[in-house]
């Protein structure tokens, strides 16, 4: 983890925890500057109150909610930030990045910027001496996308003493006319999030390295038949290796309760004292 410089500070973001009922949180994410509040269902929180101090304090909102701030993670941030496309989850991202297998200093190429999520987790992973081209057809997509990107690149260095590296290319461009800008570039690993990927394989496949991945994010398995088929009929040189479906399951860790609503008793432990053998 990168080392953070400290206090709350104008223009970086926090984020606020609100405890709710049936031991569940809300999360409510802001930039911060000195003339706005933050608002929660327990009342508001002026910014001027968060700037200063400690990420993992408790504040409590004019209505008597208590607020922990603390720093979002990229996770949280992939999460809450403005939405344009459905995101590709941050669980689904940790799955592609792990098959990839890539490392900081490569060069990996992205079609469909989306909301700029695998975007972020790219420009992470392949660190300041990498490259990540993101190819987007839709110029909503491509503006939301490179918005998010520099928000927080710009609240990471006002909150943190390093730079999140400036790596990431965002292209306007239908990744399918795109040949020519392939010949000069030579790819680690590839990611194609949209909707027909089997019109970029042909395209992408002669800058990816021998031994290159490319990974491709699917909503349904009619589109991963359509995927393969393509590559068969077409003969393109693609290995399938895996197929896989990310799911995380969230548990929920509270007191027994007796009939009469009472917590159980709490059972606690006891030094593990050896007994004299008895004669």
């Amino acid at each position: 983890a990168s080392p953070r410089s400290g206090p709350f500070r104008a223009g970086e973001l926090a984020l606020a925890e609100v405890r709710r009922k049936h031991n569940t949180t809300l999360k409510l994410m802001c930039r911060l500057t000195a003339e706005a509040v933050l608002s929660s269902p327990g009342g508001v929180l002026p910014h001027r109150d968060i700037i200063g101090q400690l990420p993992g304090q408790v504040l409590r909102a004019s209505g008597g909610a208590r607020l922990l701030l603390r720093r979002p993670s990229l996770d949280e941030y992939v999460l809450l930030m403005s939405r344009g496309p459905t995101i590709a989850y941050p669980k689904d991202i940790s799955a592609m990045l792990m098959m990839m297998d890539i490392h900081p200093g490569d060069t990996v190429l992205e079609t469909g910027s989306g909301s700029g999520a695998m975007s972020l987790f790219l420009s992470r992973a392949v660190g300041p001496k990498g490259r990540v081209l993101s190819y987007e057809i839709r110029e909503d997509h491509h503006n939301l996308a490179k918005k998010n990107y520099r928000q927080w690149r710009s609240a990471w260095e006002i909150g943190h003493t390093d730079k999140w590296p400036d790596n990431v290319e965002f292209i306007l461009k239908d990744i399918s006319t795109a040949a020519a800008d392939m010949k000069s570039v030579t790819l680690d690993a590839v990611v194609l999030d949209m909707l027909s990927p089997q019109s970029a394989l042909p395209v992408v496949h002669p800058s990816l390295k021998q031994s290159g991945v490319c990974a491709v994010y699917l909503a349904n398995i009619t589109q991963v038949i359509d995927l393969l088929d393509r590559i068969r009929s077409c003969k393109l040189p693609f290995l399938c290796e895996r197929i896989i479906e990310v799911t995380h399951r969230s548990w929920s860790v509270l007191p027994a309760k007796l009939k009469h609503w009472k917590s159980s008793q709490v059972v606690e432990t006891q030094e593990n004292i050896e007994e004299p053998p008895q004669n």
